[in-house]
């Protein structure tokens, strides 16, 4: 994994020339959640399909 700022020039440089603002703050945004959620995965921040279900009850 780069920095992030040369992730997200990455992802802008590979996007269309006709791209909207939307669209850019749309990529930058999953871009932080998938970091987010790696970054989680490698802390141990995570929970077990089981745990998962048992709270997916109470929805």
């Amino acid at each position: 994994m780069g920095s992030l700022k040369q992730e997200a020039l990455n992802a802008i440089s590979k996007m269309p020339d006709t791209v909207n603002i939307d669209d850019i703050m749309y990529r930058l945004y999953v871009i932080d959640k998938v970091r987010k959620g790696r970054e989680a995965v490698w802390q141990g921040n995570v929970i077990s399909i089981e745990e998962l279900k048992e709270e997916m009850k109470s929805w």
